[in-house]
């Protein structure tokens, strides 16, 4: 009798565990998420400042700036879901990288400091945001391998939690550059 209660008490601590675990394992992600949704957020604060800097130099490209706007305006919007948010962070990305090819042509803007400085915080903004992607992988890599490696399987099928997808690279941006054709433009 005695045996049988010591091999329940280590199963119950051993469940207990395994449990912990993954909801550590899914908090990781989520906060891993949330660093995430900061960088964005910084980044579409950014936006008005480079906008409007750039605005001031560069009347043909009015397109294009008015696409980043609109796209800053909906990203910030109250129901976004996460993974609209994401696409909505790859649209402003490509955007963004295209208005900046377009300064090659406006040498003023180039020489304003004032843009310079913008243009220095956006690349932090955008290495801060790669790192964050990063860290939401490794979570998610871990999370995924707790949910599908047996004896986590188990009980992370018995609380309905399904792997999660990592952030992927656009295939777009997965494409050689073509220096000439940006020159070209």
């Amino acid at each position: 009798m005695i045996i049988v209660a010591v091999i329940a008490i280590l199963v119950l601590i051993i469940g207990i565990g395994i449990y912990n675990s993954l909801i550590s394992k899914k908090n990781q992600v989520a906060n891993a998420f949330s660093a995430i949704d900061v960088m964005l957020k910084k980044r579409f604060d950014l936006l008005p400042n480079l906008v409007e800097t750039v605005r001031q130099y560069m009347q043909y490209e009015g397109d294009t700036l008015t696409k980043i706007t609109e796209l800053r305006g909906k990203a910030l919007g109250s129901n976004v879901s996460e993974s609209d948010k994401l696409a909505l962070d790859q649209q402003i990305g490509s955007a963004v990288k295209g208005l900046m090819v377009s300064v090659e042509n406006y040498p003023d803007l180039k020489a304003n400091t004032n843009f310079l400085n913008l243009q220095s915080t956006w690349t932090e903004s955008e290495e801060q945001i790669a790192a964050a992607r990063r860290n939401y992988n490794s979570s998610v890599t871990t999370y995924n391998n707790a949910v599908m490696m047996f004896p986590g399987n188990m009980f992370a099928g018995m609380l309905g939690y399904q792997p999660m997808p990592v952030l992927e690279t656009a295939e777009e941006e997965r494409k050689n550059v073509d220096a000439k054709e940006l020159f070209n433009n």
